[in-house]
C-alpha cells in the first residue's frame, strides 16, 4: 500500500475545500496516510480523516505519547533522544516519516519552518509534495532536490534562513527504524 505523509503548520486550524479534496483523493486510492500529533494541522487532517471514517492512518508521537489522536489509530511510539521538547526534539518523528512514506502532501502558512522542512526532506529523497499555500490557494509541486532548492530560494529570507538552519541541525540526527516501535 502506497504511503503519504500529510503535515503543515500548526496555525492552520481548518482545511480548506483544495485541501480536502487533494485528501479525499489519497483516501479514494486507498493509500496508508502517516500524521503527526501536532495542533494545526495535524489535528485537523486527523479531524477530517476522522469523519470520514478512514481507517488507514498511523499517527506519529514522540515517545508514544499523542497530544492527538482523534481518531484512536493505531500509534508509531518515536524516541526522541533530545531532553528539550524543541523543534528537534518533534522533528524526530517528521524525519522518520518523511522516511516511510513515498509522497508528501503539506499545507503551509507561508511561515513555518518546520513544514518546509518536511518539504525538503521528502524532495531530498526524491519523493513528490504537494504543498499547498494556504495564503495564496496554491499547490506547488515538487518532485526533486533541484526544485526544492528553487521553491525555497523564493521564500522570505526570515523562513529560509530558519529551514537551512534547522535541516543542518539534523545533519548527524537520521531518523531510524530502531527509533521506532508500533503497539
Amino acid at each position: 500500500m502506497r504511503t503519504v505523509f500529510i503535515g503543515g503548520s500548526r496555525d492552520v486550524r481548518a482545511l480548506d475545500e483544495n485541501v480536502r479534496r487533494r485528501i479525499d483523493r489519497i483516501t479514494d486510492q486507498q493509500f496508508a496516510v502517516v500524521v503527526g500529533d501536532a495542533a494545526g494541522a495535524d489535528k485537523a487532517v486527523q479531524d477530517y480523516l476522522h469523519r470520514r471514517g478512514y481507517p488507514h492512518v498511523e499517527v506519529f508521537c514522540i515517545n508514544g505519547r499523542c497530544r492527538n489522536n482523534i481518531g484512536q489509530w493505531p500509534v508509531r511510539a518515536v524516541a526522541s533522544r533530545r531532553r528539550q521538547k524543541d523543534f528537534q526534539y518533534y522533528a524526530t518523528k517528521d524525519r522518520l516519516m518523511a522516511q516511510e512514506a513515498e509522497a508528501g502532501l503539506m499545507i503551509w502558512d507561508g511561515h513555518s519552518a518546520g513544514t518546509l522542512a518536511n518539504v525538503g526532506r521528502l524532495a531530498s529523497q526524491g519523493k513528490t509534495v504537494l504543498l499547498y499555500v494556504v495564503t495564496t490557494g496554491q499547490t506547488v509541486r515538487i518532485a526533486h532536490e533541484t526544485e526544492w532548492q528553487h521553491f525555497l530560494g523564493a521564500c522570505p529570507a526570515a523562513a529560509r534562513a530558519r529551514v537551512e538552519e534547522q535541516l543542518r541541525a539534523e545533519v548527524g540526527e537520521p531518523a531510524s527504524q530502531s527509533e521506532a516501535s508500533l503497539f
